[in-house]
């Protein structure tokens, strides 16, 4: 077996350049991962088969007909209902009751982007927190940005879930532990880092199952009639180091919850 590997950091021109040159290719299968990499991918082929991995809304997005039937060239793994994302509000207020204000982290260029925003903008009022969202630029950018979020008592941090997030994750966690301010993230890795709270599906378990579909298309399945799924499992994470740092005491509420705890 031959794999041939792209990375594009996010970067849109890239990921379109780089998912022409895999289909130019005429590989038997591609692996694309998500919302920004699924239509480089569907873009630069309609008959290559795909298997995709971390793409929050397939549906709504069109990039399948149906989950059950995807009908196209491509098919895979959700990374998440967009409902998951009104946990994070709730779980920030739970683990640091005095946060008011969230600036929350996105990529407003994917569609994932402004879903995920919609619905923790939606929670959030319920919870007694005002959003601010922050837009995933350059690192110059998320710094000057985060700083002036902090320059006002009560703030804490959401990060979603893209490509530019993973980018930008230890400048993001490097950020909240200057300013103090408690953040939660969609994925364990996050934590294990030094972030303080996680809640999400195992991202790594996901690119295991992809690989069952890809053998699958391998001996003469289409993606076609292969169904979307969802995550069988989310994870709460927390990193009890980073609490401590914070000056937060730890619910016995949420680390009775926790499927992983970090000493």
């Amino acid at each position: 077996m031959h794999i041939e590997t792209r990375f594009a950091a996010g970067k849109a021109a890239d990921l379109r350049k780089y998912a022409a040159e895999l289909a130019a290719i005429a590989p038997d299968v591609m692996l694309a991962i998500g919302s920004a990499g699924l239509p480089a991918a569907l873009q630069a082929t309609q008959t290559v088969p795909i298997v995709f991995v971390l793409v929050p809304d397939p549906v709504g997005s069109g990039f399948v007909h149906s989950l059950s039937q995807p009908g196209g060239n491509a098919t895979g793994f959700m990374m998440y209902e967009y409902n998951l994302c009104g946990k994070w509000p709730e779980l920030l207020k739970e683990i640091a009751p005095g946060v008011m204000r969230a600036a929350v982290l996105r990529d407003p260029a994917v569609t994932a982007g402004i879903g995920q925003f919609a619905v923790i903008q939606s929670v959030a009022p319920s919870v007694g927190v005002e959003v601010i969202p922050i837009n995933l630029g350059d690192t110059a950018e998320i710094k000057r940005e985060v700083a002036a979020f902090a320059q006002s008592a009560n703030g804490g941090l959401i990060s979603t879930a893209s490509a530019l997030s993973q980018v930008h994750r230890d400048l993001t966690i490097t950020l909240a532990a200057q300013y103090k301010l408690p953040a939660v993230y969609q994925e364990r890795n996050y934590v294990i880092a030094g972030g303080l709270i996680s809640y999400g599906p195992n991202f790594v378990d996901q690119f295991r199952r992809a690989a069952s579909y890809v053998d699958r298309i391998f001996k003469g399945e289409k993606p076609a009639d292969l169904p979307v799924q969802a995550p069988t499992k989310y994870e709460l994470v927390i990193n009890l180091k980073t609490a401590k740092a914070l000056g937060l005491a730890v619910p016995p509420s949420v680390r009775a919850r926790a499927d992983e705890v970090i000493e």
